[in-house]
C-alpha cells in the first residue's frame, strides 16, 4: 500500500483538497496507476486500493500550485513529484510531503 498526506508548515495545519497522482516507472514511461486528493486530515490513502502492487520504481506527483493559488499565493513550485523505489510490495509505503509557499520536503513515514 502506497499512502501520502500533506501538512503546511505556512499554516500549521492540514493540506487539503490537493489531487495527488501515483505513477509506476514501466521501462522508459510513466504508468499512471492511481489519484485522488486529500481529505480534511490531508491524507490520501485510497492511491493503490484494490491494486495489486508490485516492486519497481514509483513516483507521487502534488499539485501544490492550485493548493496555493486557492490561498491566495503566488505558488513558486507548481508541483512537487516525490520518486521513490518499492522493494517488497508487501509492506506500507508512507510518503509524506511537507509544504510552505516557498519550499517542501518530504520523508518515508510510517
Amino acid at each position: 500500500m502506497i499512502t501520502t498526506h500533506i501538512l503546511d508548515t505556512g499554516r500549521g495545519e492540514a493540506a487539503t483538497g490537493v489531487t495527488v497522482i501515483l505513477e509506476m516507472r514501466q521501462a522508459s514511461e510513466w504508468i499512471p496507476i492511481g489519484r485522488g486528493t486529500t481529505d480534511e486530515k490531508g491524507r490520501v490513502t485510497t492511491l493503490t486500493e484494490g491494486r495489486p502492487m508490485a516492486a519497481g520504481t514509483y513516483r507521487l506527483t502534488f499539485d501544490i500550485g492550485s493548493y496555493h493559488r486557492d490561498q491566495g499565493l503566488s505558488p513558486f513550485f507548481p508541483e512537487a513529484k516525490v520518486t521513490f523505489s518499492v522493494r517488497d510490495p508487501e509492506e506500507h509505503y508512507h510518503v509524506p510531503l511537507v509544504i510552505s509557499a516557498f519550499g517542501f520536503s518530504t520523508y518515508r513515514g510510517i
